[in-house]
């Protein structure tokens, strides 16, 4: 199926949907979703939710409140209660699952107050070849996944957002603060906080695509290859501005950025 088909059925999908809640990140995925659903069904009967959470960095929230508000798009933010859950707080490697199941049934609350009949998110079909603990959560509360559906990958996604002018076309591919830590080790706001200012302070350095991973006094970053002699080059800055967050070895590592690489280890001792 080429992408003009695809896109075709994207949108016929999304004609069926009547009103609909978009569980929106600001990313690439979600944006492309948000911005088909009001093209589709008209702004008047699309709302975008997006979920403040404590493993969500600010800059990323404030990033789409502003996209949802340049689309156009009627937004609220609702307050996530994934912290609460003693099941994702010890981190298990199904985490995802707890945090996106309770994420969903604050949706439903939030769609049932606002009448509307559905909720869509944004999983394509790249995402089917990952490891995706939250995709039960996805089926068991009856969320719709629109690109999925379509048989859109992410390439797709990305040049059709392209085409349509949408900022995040070219946007780094994002996951929760929470995938930063090892399986079994106990997830705490301030490990949350260490994390994301160190994050932070590297994209402030210029870095696009980073990860720091979370290994006790170790912060092993993760970017492209072609950003290592950046990292060398500024060895010292980093070292001084991570120390300053609480980590006591700072690492390169020397596969480079890609996702999913804390399902690369067993479980860790727990913290």
């Amino acid at each position: 199926m080429d992408i003009n088909t695809k896109f075709e059925k994207l949108k016929g999908i999304a004609k069926g949907l009547r009103r609909v809640l978009v569980a929106f990140s600001g990313g690439v995925d979600s944006t492309f979703l948000l911005k088909i659903c009001i093209d589709t069904l008209g702004p008047e009967n699309v709302l975008a939710v997006i979920g403040a959470s404590p493993a969500y960095p600010a800059r990323e929230l404030a990033e789409a409140r502003a996209i949802a508000k340049a689309l156009g798009a009627n937004f609220v933010v609702i307050q996530t209660t994934e912290m609460d859950d003693p099941d994702f707080i010890r981190n298990p490697r199904n985490r995802c699952y707890y945090c996106k199941r309770s994420l969903f049934d604050l949706m439903w609350n939030v769609a049932g107050q606002r009448g509307m009949d559905h909720i869509v998110e944004g999983s394509n079909l790249d995402d089917m070849n990952d490891f995706r603990p939250g995709r039960r959560a996805v089926e068991e509360k009856g969320v719709i996944s629109p690109l999925l559906l379509a048989k859109l990958t992410k390439n797709d996604i990305r040049e059709l957002s392209r085409t349509l002018g949408l900022p995040t076309h070219n946007k780094p591919s994002y996951a929760c603060l929470a995938s930063r830590i090892p399986y079994e080790t106990r997830i705490d706001m301030s490990l949350l906080r260490r994390i994301e200012y160190s994050e932070d302070f590297l994209k402030d350095l210029g870095f696009k695509q980073v990860r720091v991973r979370y290994h006790g006094d170790v912060a092993r970053i993760e970017v492209p290859a072609g950003d290592f002699d950046t990292v060398v080059a500024n060895g010292e800055k980093i070292y001084q501005g991570l120390k300053s967050f609480g980590f006591t070895y700072i690492t390169l590592d020397l596969r480079g950025y890609r996702t999913g690489s804390m399902n690369e280890e067993g479980p860790s001792t727990p913290h």
